[in-house]
């Protein structure tokens, strides 16, 4: 068994005073690098993704340019490439990330496999080439991105694990029922220090 972390848009305008940020993002930014460094042989790599939009258009609609986001579907605009915004939280220590992944550059995209690492690579290629059988799951936002990435990762047929006291939701609502439809889909459901 080789296992992966997967850390998923831990960013600026994800966290506190971000331009969507979500409520305990920094929180979540510090438990990650602590669980990391908690745990230094617990991982054969460590992967983040962040959401890296184009600034120049509506990234295939992702951004309400004309009106109000609907919060769903569209969005104000986040995490413009090469901004602030769009860099990982200061509490992720990125020495401890082996390979980093860009999303989003120029259309919707919420999971970490729409995304593909600074090499060129799509992320499942590269789990495939680590022999990667274990995907632990974590970041920003729950009921988004992380959903998204771990049913994209059940998929891709990894075993997944998401640790629940390292992430981050938009609502409480959205966010159970996303934990439970990973658990239904066949995901494991716990804390950092359920499975060990």
């Amino acid at each position: 068994m080789s296992r992966a972390l997967v850390i998923i848009d831990v960013q600026n305008d994800f966290t506190e005073g971000g331009a969507l940020g979500v409520e305990g993002g920094a929180a979540v930014a510090a438990a990650i690098t602590d669980h990391l460094r908690a745990h230094p042989e617990a991982y054969d790599v460590v992967i983040a993704s962040r959401d890296w939009h184009d600034p120049d258009n509506d990234n295939g609609g992702h951004f309400a340019l004309e009106g109000e986001p609907d919060f769903v579907g569209t969005w104000p605009k986040h995490c413009m490439a090469g901004t602030e915004g769009a860099e990982y939280h200061p509490s992720i220590d990125t020495g401890l990330i082996d390979i980093h992944v860009r999303k989003g550059q120029g259309v919707p995209a919420y999971s970490i496999f729409e995304g593909t690492t600074d090499d060129g690579r799509q992320l499942v290629t590269a789990l495939d080439e680590l022999g990667i059988t274990d995907v632990d799951v974590v970041g920003i936002a729950t009921d988004y991105c992380v959903r998204a990435s771990a049913l994209d990762a059940l998929a891709a047929g990894r075993r997944v694990r998401v640790l629940t006291d390292l992430i981050a939701g938009v609502a409480p609502t959205t966010s159970a029922a996303a934990l439970t439809e990973l658990a239904a889909a066949g995901a494991t459901v716990e804390p950092a220090e359920g499975g060990r």
